[in-house]
């Protein structure tokens, strides 16, 4: 019983281990499909930039800006997030909810490191969700005012 305790027990437990690791990266590669991501072609600064964490939540989950800013998101997890503010996109009803006259914006599956921007001319309050992540709540706010 000593030998199974002292050196098989830990390297099944080590062996376990990396293969959840080896899992969990072979997942976030199945959902990072390339998707067309707006980019900052105006040359306009973002006003404010949201993290996207490990814990899966946005980081500051709400935000205030005036009409016509630009708000970055940056996935600055391991895993792979999106903003997602598209209610057709939802699983969850209320988990996306645009202004009225406001247009569904999607970044896609974002890998770590990379970023999106959003232009937002509407005013009014914007609720998002990551996809994979919705049903974690991993919700955002975005305050839009004139």
């Amino acid at each position: 019983m000593s030998f199974l305790k002292r050196y098989i027990f830990p390297l099944l437990l080590t062996t376990a281990i990396c293969l959840f690791l080896i899992g969990a990266l072979q997942t976030n590669q199945l959902f990072s499909q390339e998707t067309d991501k707006e980019v900052k072609s105006s040359g306009q600064e973002p006003a404010v930039t949201v993290g996207m964490t490990n814990t899966m939540k946005f980081d500051a989950d709400t935000v205030r800006i005036n009409v016509g800013e630009m708000v970055e998101w940056k996935n600055s997890s391991l895993l792979a997030h999106s903003v997602t503010g598209d209610p057709a996109e939802s699983s969850v009803e209320g988990s996306a909810v645009l202004p009225d006259g406001a247009k569904p914006f999607d970044s896609g599956m974002m890998d770590p490191e990379e970023t999106f921007t959003h232009t937002f001319e509407v005013p009014g309050t914007y609720q998002y969700f990551c996809i994979p992540h919705e049903g974690a709540e991993m919700f955002g706010w975005v305050i839009v005012e004139e």
